[in-house]
């Protein structure tokens, strides 16, 4: 239910920024050569302003990535050393139950 009111909403809005877009142009004070090179002008700074983002998303996520790395790193090697120590401890245990 929720999955489908987002997929609505999503429609929702890009019909409704093509509309938007249609009405503009329709009604621009300007001459059409006059609105597309805005409007190309636009798109281009959308376009870089895309770019950065995905960059600053793409560095961080690498960031992300290598601190995980890094601290699962760490965990697995405490926990293999909470192994060998246990197995020390077995092994001494052992050794003093056996011992007679």
């Amino acid at each position: 239910m929720r999955h489908r009111r987002l997929e609505y909403f999503v429609i929702g809005m890009f019909v409704g920024a093509a509309g938007g877009v249609l009405l503009g142009l329709l009604f621009a004070p300007d001459s059409g050569t006059r609105t597309r090179q805005r409007l190309a002008n636009e798109a281009l700074r959308v376009a870089d302003t895309a770019r950065a983002v995905a960059d600053r998303a793409e560095r961080a996520a690498e960031m992300v990535g290598s601190r995980m790395d890094h601290y699962l790193g760490r965990e697995e090697e405490v926990a293999w050393r909470k192994v060998r120590e246990l197995r020390e401890g077995v092994q001494k245990y052992s050794r003093t139950v056996m011992m007679p």
